[in-house]
């Protein structure tokens, strides 16, 4: 069974800004089937919806700032239902101790059921410094002891457990049905941010790709932060390896 790939469009913020539409247009033609927004520019939810339609791209997540669940919360529903989303995603916090961990926690929890009420759900993306240890337990794994699973999900950013030394496929078994989306990326070393396209570098991904199908995962999602040719370029060849690898 071969999962559909979408791509998060951080991964060409550059060519968004200077071409919303125009980039979604091409990354359909490379043979993206999904994308995963990381803002929605000055478009309306009517006008991505159109777009959306227009071009055969699922919208599989949406990356929302706390902020805008805090101040901005019906509006930030409203459009998401409006243009078909179903994930609303968690891209990024700060934390310094092991409260800050808990107390994070407790504000997923209270909005993942707000967000479940709505009809949609609640998933949360790693980085690498949610492995940093306390009392003998990951951040990460801090966050998910103490939100109720139905209020929130996983999206597992699997390049950043590489980074970390973590087995990533060994790692997304620990989250077998609680982790609909994941995010594949590239590395050629560990410990370093040497990003590379998916297949340059030593991510097995095809064991990812092969665990991620046992664990029900729905979409894999490409990301490349930085890229040292063009973003488009990037996105196309990580698309154009995957297939060389048999996974699209």
């Amino acid at each position: 069974m071969k999962l559909p790939v979408a791509i998060q469009l951080y991964s060409v913020r550059d060519a968004m800004e200077k071409d919303y539409a125009g980039t979604l247009k091409q990354l359909a033609e490379f043979g993206y089937k999904g994308v995963e927004f990381a803002g929605f520019g000055e478009f309306s939810a009517l006008q991505i919806k159109g777009l959306l339609e227009e071009l055969g791209l699922t919208p599989v997540g949406s990356h929302t700032n706390l902020s805008l669940l805090r101040e901005s919360f019906d509006k930030v529903i409203e459009y998401n239902l409006m243009i078909g989303n179903k994930y609303i995603v968690c891209p990024f916090n700060a934390y310094e101790s092991k409260e800050d961990y808990i107390s994070a926690a407790k504000f997923y929890d209270e909005c993942g059921e707000k967000i479940r009420a709505c009809g949609l759900e609640f998933l949360y993306h790693n980085h690498d410094f949610e492995f940093t240890k306390f009392d003998g337990e990951y951040g990460l794994d801090i966050i998910y002891k103490n939100v109720k699973p139905e209020n929130m999900g996983a999206e597992l950013d699997l390049g950043w457990t590489f980074y970390m030394g973590i087995d990533p496929a060994a790692f997304l078994k620990s989250f077998k049905r609680r982790c609909p989306l994941i995010h594949i990326k590239d590395f050629l070393s560990v410990g370093e941010k040497t990003f590379t396209e998916i297949g340059n570098g030593l991510v097995d991904v095809r064991g990812i790709a092969a665990t991620a199908v046992e664990a029900g995962v729905e979409w894999l999602i490409v990301e490349q932060d930085v890229s040292t040719i063009t973003s488009m370029e990037s996105a196309r060849i990580n698309l154009e390896n995957l297939k060389k690898m048999g996974l699209v």
